[in-house]
């Protein structure tokens, strides 16, 4: 769901003429508000503490619902994301379903995206996951 289209995003995109455009991603991310939200790294992990998906896009499905109900716990929504890292275990893996793992953040946070690095990891905390979440989200003021 479009967050953007309901909710007064706090952060402003830029993405001046001069870069490349950008696909997936925004060059710059201005923010207003009067807290920020510096959301933990998420995996694939269930409430169990397994980790679910057996395919790089489930998980990355998984960790993005993940970090999605933690910036919503603080009060935030998706359009106040300013910043995402997304680590993955086989970058390459994640450039091949680039366009699905596009149209799974737009299902789950809108078509706003913030400013974003993808980082190649030799693995992650737990061994089965293929991909990890971090970001930096602002709060509304009056949040």
């Amino acid at each position: 769901m479009d967050q953007s289209a309901t909710d007064p995003s706090p952060a402003e995109r830029i993405n001046p003429p001069q870069l490349s455009p950008p696909t997936g991603f925004s060059h710059a991310v201005t923010v207003t508000g009067s807290r920020l939200v510096f959301l933990a790294g998420q995996t694939a992990l269930d409430p169990d503490g397994k980790v679910v998906g057996a395919t790089l896009p489930e998980q990355f499905e998984a960790a993005l619902g993940n970090l999605l109900t933690a910036l919503r716990a603080a009060g935030g929504t998706p359009s106040g994301l300013a910043r995402v890292t997304v680590y993955a275990t086989d970058v390459a893996d994640y450039r091949a379903h680039a366009a699905e793992l596009g149209r799974i953040w737009r299902r789950l946070a809108g078509r706003e995206y913030p400013a974003m690095a993808v980082i190649g990891v030799a693995r992650l905390w737990d061994e089965q996951a293929m991909v990890e979440v971090d970001g930096v989200a602002v709060l509304p003021d009056g949040t």
